[in-house]
């Protein structure tokens, strides 16, 4: 089976996947040796079967929306069997860009390990614990016959599984993910380095910026879930309709300059409509200015290619 890329989405985040999908291609010095999928959330039925019932996320409950910005991580794990458990495949959120060849990554030598994913801390860890970012995966999918995501998902809900352990890599066996470099899932940090860039921080997501935030603010932090409650009480009083706030621009120029250099040449080449952009602007899943930005990001954010 022919080694594969696979982008998790959802309608909301589907214009930033059709970017990263062109970002892969348009990256490597092979770019025919992959293919690209997009997995969307709505066409995955078990994800919807669950719609506002309660799971277990952090040792608590939580209930699953599908209007989540982010309904769909647990598609990371059906990656392996998409590929009948077979071959090299490399996974990413929607809101990763390549700017390295990701062929260097479905052709490495991952000396013994079933996964590699960057290594990292996070100040919702208890005790600051370590964990894996399963945001960007390589995956040696023969490797993978435990992941079996529909029946892993339901036992979010029968609270035998916590999504935050699952997305952590905490439940894989022992010695079997190994360390990705930080650049190549490097988290709103633009160098000369970075191989993929992930705008992470949902709040600051360039193709966003003063939009109301339509995510699900969990809150597992003291310092989180204080924010929340000013954002909550803000909206109440003001009455703007954004209870979760809004999203703020990203604080590298840089980087908001790339995505929207990479989406004009998306548009350049029908791979983005003028058609779906101006329906995903009404449905408040773009920003209003996006066309704006396209032509003042022409020829001006420098996009590195993959070091030989």
């Amino acid at each position: 089976m022919k080694n594969t890329v696979f982008i998790q989405c959802n309608a909301k985040q589907l214009v930033g996947a059709q970017v990263a999908a062109y970002a892969l291609k348009r990256n490597s010095a092979a770019p025919d040796a992959f293919d690209v999928r997009l997995i969307h959330a709505e066409e995955c039925g078990f994800l919807a079967a669950h719609e506002g019932r309660s799971y277990l996320r952090d040792g608590a409950a939580a209930i699953w929306t599908m209007a989540d910005l982010q309904s769909f991580p647990p598609l990371r794990f059906a990656v392996p069997g998409l590929m009948d458990y077979q071959g090299r495949a490399v996974v990413i959120d929607p809101d990763v860009f390549a700017l390295g060849d990701v062929n260097q990554l479905l052709t490495r030598d991952m000396q013994g390990a079933a996964i590699l994913a960057r290594h990292a801390d996070d100040e919702d860890a208890p005790g600051g614990a370590p964990h894996y970012a399963s945001s960007v995966m390589v995956l040696d999918c023969a490797r993978l016959k435990h992941w079996q995501v529909e029946r892993d998902f339901a036992s979010l809900f029968a609270f035998e599984r916590d999504y935050r352990e699952w997305m952590w890599l905490r439940l894989e066996p022992a010695g079997s993910v190994g360390v990705l470099e930080n650049e190549w899932n490097d988290f709103d940090r633009l160098t000369p380095a970075t191989r993929m860039l992930h705008n992470t921080r949902r709040r600051t997501q360039p193709w966003k910026t003063g939009l109301a935030a339509d995510f699900v603010t969990h809150g597992t932090s003291l310092s989180a879930r204080a924010k929340m409650r000013l954002r909550r009480l803000k909206s109440t009083l003001t009455g703007d309709g954004a209870p979760n706030g809004r999203y703020q621009p990203h604080p590298d120029p840089a980087q908001e300059r790339l995505f929207f250099a990479l989406l004009g040449e998306c548009l350049d080449r029908g791979l983005v409509t003028p058609e779906l952009l101006r329906a995903e602007i009404a449905r408040q899943h773009i920003r209003s200015d996006a066309f704006a930005l396209v032509d003042a990001a022409r020829g001006k954010a420098p996009l590195m290619r993959s070091a030989a």
